[in-house]
C-alpha cells in the first residue's frame, strides 16, 4: 500500500473500532482486566453494615465519630501489543491479508485500553526485533502503532517468537496485559520455555491468526508451483485430495501442541480466521472470560 492507501486504512480501522468499543468492548475489556492494587482515596462517615475493619480509628478518635477508609482499585494498566510481521503475514486467500487482520486485532484493544486510560505499546518482530514503540498513551499513539502495523516493512523474513517473549520480559518491568499477535507456524518447541516465563509475568493472551488455506486445501487434479514466503523453498504442492488431507493433518498437529502448552498455563487463546470480521472471536473470548471472573 502507497501511503494515501495506508491513511485511508487507518481512518477506516480507527472508525469501525471506534464504534466497536464505544458500544462493546470499553465495558468487556474493563471487566476483564482489572487493577492491580489499591490505593487510599478518602475517609467518610461510618454507615451501618460497613465493614468495621474499615474503621480510621484516629479519625474516630478525633472526631468522637466512626470514619472509616475509603479505597480505589489502581486501574491503570499497561498494554502490550506484541506482532509477528515475518513474511507469512502477508499471506491472505481472500480479500485481506494476516497483517491486515493483525492491525485490526491491535486496534481493538488498543482502543478499548485507551478508553480506560491505559497505556499502549508495540513491539514487531520477525526473527529479530524489528520495532519498538514504548507504552503510551493517547489517540495520536494509538494512530499511530496502527499505522505501523500496516506500514511497517520488515528488514527479515523469519519468525521468532522467542526472541520477542524474551526482550519483552525483560524490557518491561511492570506486570501487564501481553497481546501475542502471531500464526503460531514455527515449532511449539522452539518458544515453549519463554512463553511460559512471560506468561508468570504478563496476562498473556495469545491470538493466533490464520487463512483457511492453511488448514484446507481444494481438492483438483492439479499441482501448484509454490514458494515458503520465509525461507524462500520452493515446491510442487499437489491438491489431491491425499495432499489435502496431510495439509488438515498437520494443521490439527500444530493446533494440540499449542493447546497443550496453554492448558496447563490456564490461557486460552483467541482464534481468528483473515474470513472472519476480526471483532467476533475477540467479543467471544471477553464474555467467556468475564463469566469465569464472576464464578
Amino acid at each position: 500500500m502507497d501511503t494515501a492507501e495506508i491513511l485511508k486504512k487507518v481512518r477506516q480501522i480507527e472508525i469501525q473500532t471506534g464504534k466497536l468499543v464505544s458500544e462493546t468492548f470499553s465495558g468487556e475489556y474493563l471487566s476483564v482486566f482489572k487493577g492491580q492494587g489499591i490505593e487510599f482515596a478518602e475517609v467518610r462517615e461510618y454507615i451501618p453494615g460497613d465493614d468495621i475493619r474499615s474503621i480510621d480509628w484516629n479519625v474516630t478518635a478525633r472526631t468522637g465519630v466512626p470514619y472509616i477508609k475509603k479505597y480505589n482499585e489502581t486501574r491503570e494498566l499497561t498494554l502490550i501489543i506484541a506482532c509477528d510481521v515475518s513474511a507469512s503475514q502477508r499471506f491472505g486467500s481472500l480479500d485481506k491479508l494476516k497483517q491486515e487482520t493483525a492491525a485490526e486485532l491491535a486496534a481493538l484493544f488498543a482502543f478499548s485500553a485507551m478508553t480506560n486510560n491505559d497505556k499502549v505499546g508495540l513491539l514487531l518482530f520477525s526473527d529479530k526485533i524489528e520495532l519498538f514503540v514504548p507504552p503510551k498513551k493517547g489517540k495520536k499513539h494509538i494512530l499511530r502503532l496502527i499505522r505501523e502495523m500496516l506500514a511497517f516493512e520488515p528488514s527479515s523474513s523469519g519468525t521468532d517468537i522467542a526472541l520477542a517473549l524474551k526482550t519483552l520480559t525483560k524490557v518491561i518491568r511492570r506486570q501487564g496485559i501481553l497481546v501475542l499477535l502471531s500464526d503460531f507456524l514455527p515449532p511449539v518447541e522452539q518458544f515453549a520455555k519463554p512463553f511460559r516465563l512471560a506468561a508468570k509475568k504478563f496476562d498473556l493472551i495469545p491470538v493466533i491468526i490464520s487463512d483457511r488455506r492453511e488448514r484446507t486445501l481444494p481438492h483438483l487434479p492439479v499441482c501448484l508451483a509454490v514458494q515458503d514466503p520465509e525461507t524462500g523453498a520452493e515446491a510442487l504442492l499437489s491438491l489431491s485430495q491425499a495432499a489435502s488431507r496431510a495439509v488438515e493433518q498437520d494443521a490439527k498437529t500444530r493446533q494440540q501442541a499449542l493447546t497443550q502448552l496453554f492448558n496447563p498455563l490456564k490461557i486460552e487463546a483467541i482464534s481468528v480466521d483473515t474470513a472472519q470480521p476480526a471483532a467476533d472471536p475477540v467479543i467471544a473470548f471477553f464474555k467467556r472470560r468475564a463469566k469465569k471472573l464472576k464464578r
